[in-house]
């Protein structure tokens, strides 16, 4: 069982290993949203977006529903954004680790 949550869990961080698909994943835990909503907001090409949309749906990170002739978009599990907050705070902490390491190599000159 182990190291099928290992594996899992080195798969899921592999869906998430693309800048613009984090990107997406922040606008998804807004609410959903299309296609074009998504690209609209992020200013990049349909078929980059479309392309992402796609590597996040086959990992089941989101889902999509039909809603007439669109797609619309959605975190297939809310825990996603405990996630994205996660790692905001790692990056955080990184920050000041770097801050205060300048503080001290300043103090020492």
């Amino acid at each position: 069982m182990n190291l099928e949550l290992q594996q899992f869990k080195a798969e899921f961080f592999k869906a998430l290993a693309h800048p613009l698909r984090i990107r997406i994943l922040e606008l998804l835990s807004e609410g959903e949203k299309n296609v074009n909503e998504i690209q609209s907001l992020i200013g990049s090409e349909g078929s980059a977006v479309s392309q992402q949309l796609m590597v996040l749906r086959a990992k089941n990170i989101v889902k999509g529903t039909k809603d007439a002739n669109r797609v619309v978009y959605a975190l297939r599990d809310p825990a996603i954004v405990d996630v994205l907050e996660a790692a905001k705070k790692v990056f955080n902490n990184h920050l000041v680790d770097t801050i205060v390491l300048l503080d001290q190599l300043e103090g020492a000159e």
